[in-house]
């Protein structure tokens, strides 16, 4: 079992970046490093963990949680759509098939909540009624459920620095971003995704607020779910046992995501400017077991680890077939 021990323990010893030089060069995003060999990539999920489009930490075991949690999703969604999941060599990295990624980032949000600039409550609170192309009704409340599903997408950040920005469905095929056949397939496929997500999450104690999608093509052209899938750091996961109470209280969600650490800078005054504060053991310790307890209770599996040997050093174990 990881305790709050273990995870303290290897705070120092939490993935920053994993450089194997024998595979070529290092890409590097905010959580993933990845290789590229034989048109395949080799993912390899670090323990980085980012926020308002920033890499602000490392929280230890979070990179295996998000590489194992995505493996489950991936095996229970392919009959929705295919995904870019080819196999899994180590609890942090996946081989996955190299796919043309599509420069939009698809968000399915039920509830209205958030803090960051894309968020819908942020600007519902802001005075916006139109959001994203879509109108939403006076006097809603901060994590009040909205009557169906909405999709808001967000341009995809790329390289250093880059910020996701707000986009509208008409602006995507205005700006041909996307093709219209497959933005239609999409929009389906994303609800269609999130309906079998909220169902999974309930069975596990939990509501699935909101999430992000990522697609892209494969060689013929077909419609792939790449990336990641309904973990804790692509999707706000909410106690469900506590909502109508808290919500009810006007008072925060039990969430069990990285919104307890967005929620801890936007505190301490950092919302994605300037240098931000350092985060204490006590939050990395909280996000740590908050994964870790999601992987548990959406699997019904009991999270497991080899910590017999540095984590660098298994993985690299790992991918020597490959080097």
């Amino acid at each position: 079992m990881i305790d709050k021990k273990i995870i303290i323990k290897n705070i120092p010893n939490a993935i920053d970046k994993v450089n194997i030089p024998k595979l070529g060069k290092r890409n590097s995003g905010k959580v993933r490093d990845w290789y590229l060999k034989d048109n395949l990539r080799i993912l390899i999920a670090t323990d980085r963990i980012s926020a308002f489009d920033r890499v602000l930490g490392a929280i230890p075991f979070r990179g295996a949680v998000l590489n194992l949690l995505s493996k489950f999703w991936f095996e229970k969604t392919r009959d929705i759509v295919q995904n870019h999941m080819i196999g899994v060599l180590d609890p942090n990295v996946m081989l996955v098939s190299d796919c043309q990624a599509l420069p939009v980032e698809v968000i399915v949000r039920g509830y209205i909540t958030g803090v960051t600039s894309t968020s819908l409550w942020r600007r519902y609170s802001e005075g916006e009624r139109i959001i994203y192309g879509i109108k939403f009704p006076e006097g809603l409340i901060k994590n009040q459920k909205l009557k169906k599903p909405v999709i808001t997408p967000t341009t995809r950040a790329t390289g250093p620095g880059g910020h996701d920005e707000p986009i509208t469905a008409k602006e995507i095929l205005k700006q041909k971003l996307v093709p219209p056949n497959i933005w239609k397939q999409i929009e389906k496929v994303a609800i269609k995704l999130f309906e079998r997500g909220s169902q999974i999450a309930a069975n596990g104690g939990f509501i699935l607020a909101d999430t992000k999608y990522e697609f892209g093509l494969d060689k013929n052209g077909k419609l792939v779910l790449i990336d990641e899938i309904h973990t804790p750091d692509s999707s706000r996961f909410w106690l469900k046992s506590t909502y109508k109470q808290k919500f009810k209280k006007g008072e925060e969600v039990e969430n069990y995501d990285k919104e307890v650490m967005r929620l801890w800078f936007s505190e301490h005054g950092y919302t994605g400017k300037g240098k931000p504060p350092k985060l204490p053991n006590d939050i990395i310790v909280k996000v740590a077991k908050r994964y870790i307890e999601v992987y548990e209770k959406l699997t019904a599996e009991q999270f497991k680890i080899d910590l017999s040997i540095p984590q660098k050093e298994r993985i690299t174990n790992s991918l020597s077939a490959l080097i």
